[in-house]
């Protein structure tokens, strides 16, 4: 994904599939997830340098293209990325990273550093009990309306402002530097960046299904935020919020895909090799028919999320639209696929010791995060009531 990427995307695929797979395969992964390390810092800067947190940043700061199409880029990267089931807060940066773009040179040591991978930035978005109304994407047109009511609130303090609340499934919470926290201010809504040491800042690693993309619970009790912390207030935060929203659906969209896409592979592989009555198990009828529907299945995920990738690089007036269509559609069909591919593998698909689990616990997970199928297609009625 794209289907048919050019000569410099294909390279750059290539090389992120190489970089993976030389340092961080499954045993790794499963390493990892055991000692409950999400991912290691130094592994993540050699990630940086290879450009996963550059497309969206701009030239003069360190980042760039290879082709001037940032999201295809991105979403290839985030389908490698599934097919390792690898670990890395790559969805929650660049979607931190879609909301500070637009005011880089205000933020620019902050950019520069996360694009880098010295520093690692997190979205503290999501609030206890609450799902996608939070992040403003009921709204009948892309960057126009405010998101849901938000219980994190900061009020104006001298130049700065006091920040109180709490946010839940915070990616990487526990590894973070900085967080770009989405709050309740005096005007609507506001964006601050706080620091993961600052008084007043209390992460609780949580139980996450994921063995490696992993979340925390995060509180904030009268934490102050100096002018200079502020990313966005009013318009700009409502079209931040919405920005970060998108992109982190879309990438986890690309991500879940290119995860199904190697159960499917696995369980191809285990059909052609296991026999029965003298048999492949793939010779038989009703199995060809489950795995033809779950190809197709595939595809149609895979078509989506390049889509949806497509219209954010070529006519951004579409992309809430097509990226609502392919987290709808790749969250309701991939865990799906995910779940034949255990029980066409027998009593063995069920095991630890297999690796089929590690890429459903990524799909499961990535049904659930920035919005699932219910709420995207929510919004997507609100989009065709709008027009």
């Amino acid at each position: 994904m794209p289907h048919d990427p050019a000569a410099d995307q294909r390279f750059f695929q290539a090389t992120t599939r190489d970089f993976l797979a030389s340092t961080m395969p499954v045993t790794t992964v499963r390493e990892l997830g055991e000692s409950g390390t999400g991912f290691e810092r130094d592994w993540w800067r050699r990630a940086a340098e290879l450009g996963w947190t550059a497309m969206l940043v701009p030239e003069s700061l360190g980042g760039g293209t290879i082709s001037g199409r940032p999201m295809t880029e991105l979403a290839l990267v985030a389908t490698e990325l599934g097919r390792a089931c690898a670990p890395g807060p790559f969805v929650t940066t660049n979607a931190v990273l879609a909301g500070l773009a637009p005011h880089a040179e205000g933020l620019s040591d902050v950019v520069a550093a996360v694009a880098s991978g010295e520093k690692i930035v997190t979205w503290a978005v999501y609030e206890p009990g609450r799902g996608l109304d939070v992040l403003g994407l009921g709204a009948p047109a892309p960057y126009s309306a405010a998101p849901g009511p938000l219980a994190t609130r900061a009020e104006p303090d001298g130049k700065g402002y006091r920040l109180t609340g709490v946010k839940d499934r915070v990616e990487a919470g526990d590894q973070a530097d900085l967080f770009l926290v989405t709050a309740a201010g005096p005007e609507g809504p506001i964006q601050v960046l706080v620091p993961a040491d600052s008084p007043g800042v209390t992460v609780e690693p949580a139980w996450t299904l994921d063995l490696v993309r992993r979340t925390a619970r995060v509180s904030f009790e009268d934490v102050v935020v100096p002018a200079d912390g502020v990313a966005h207030t009013g318009p700009d935060a409502h079209g931040a919020i919405q920005a970060q929203a998108l992109t982190a659906a879309l990438l986890t969209a690309a991500e879940t895909a290119g995860a199904t896409g190697t159960a499917l592979d696995a369980t191809l592989g285990w059909l052609s090799d296991r026999y029965t009555f003298g048999r492949p198990l793939a010779s038989y009828q009703a199995l060809k028919h489950r795995m033809a529907d779950n190809k197709t299945w595939l595809e149609a995920c895979r078509a989506t999320a390049t889509a949806a990738a497509a219209a954010w690089d070529d006519d951004p007036a579409t992309a809430a639209e097509a990226v609502s269509i392919a987290k709808s559609y790749v969250g309701a069909k991939a865990p799906v696929i995910a779940q034949d591919c255990v029980q066409l593998h027998g009593g063995i698909g069920v095991t630890w010791e297999h690796d089929l689990h590690l890429y459903l616990r990524r799909i499961t997970l990535g049904r659930a995060l920035y919005g699932t199928p219910e709420e995207h297609r929510r919004h997507i009625t609100d989009l065709l009531a709008a027009a």
